[in-house]
């Protein structure tokens, strides 16, 4: 499933009828990490009125949302922002919105406005990586091909995770998964010189946006 994240966490506030609405962007990875940062921004903005949730996780079961008005009339808050998610492809990302009242009802119209404009702020401010279905090799060489392979890599947006250096080179490479039969052809072809390379794992990667 391909979707979308943020690369680093962010938070941004708007001031609506003097209710500040705070929002928190956060990267997750899982269910668990995500209630564990509820927990924080719920003890860190503890006198708030309201800190209400959504957040999208892709895992290897799958997908898994939650919204939460956490007392703001149903379907104001969590929801809106769940939705903001969706529309946008996002996932892997936890969003917090804290309000502190400030006297002025807003009624469920300007609710939904408020979150929703919080939610979108933040989103708006944050660094985005889109993330694909990718291919991880493992492959090897000899030592003289190693700056043709680097620049090979470069060319064709490949990445080169790690390397060790034994008796040859061996290297863990991760690309989007419909390049796959490029590479093999390449190396079956000799465009690349590889000694050997061997298919490891599919696993979601970054793809720069």
């Amino acid at each position: 499933m391909d979707f979308i994240t943020i690369k680093s966490n962010i938070s941004s506030e708007i001031v609506e009828k003097k209710s500040k609405f705070i929002a928190n962007l956060m990267k997750v990875e899982n269910k668990e990490e995500a209630e564990e940062k509820i927990k924080e921004i719920k003890k860190k903005y503890y006198d708030a009125r309201h800190n209400c949730v959504a957040y999208r996780i892709i895992e290897k079961d799958g997908l898994i949302e939650k919204a939460s008005d956490d007392g703001e009339p149903s379907g104001t808050a969590g929801g809106p922002m769940l939705n903001i998610l969706r529309n946008q492809n996002l996932a892997n990302i936890l969003v917090v919105v804290t309000r502190y009242f400030g006297g002025i009802l807003l009624g469920t119209g300007g609710l939904v406005r408020a979150y929703s404009d919080a939610t979108i702020k933040a989103i708006n401010s944050a660094d985005k990586v889109k993330k694909v279905m990718g291919i991880e090799f493992q492959i090897s060489m000899e030592y003289s091909q190693l700056e043709n392979f680097k620049y090979y890599c470069q060319k064709n947006k490949f990445n080169i995770l790690n390397t060790q250096y034994s008796e040859d080179i061996v290297c863990n490479l991760t690309m989007e998964e419909d390049l796959k039969d490029k590479f093999i052809e390449d190396f079956e072809t000799k465009k690349i010189n590889l000694k050997e390379i061997k298919i490891l794992d599919k696993k979601i990667i970054d793809k720069s946006i």
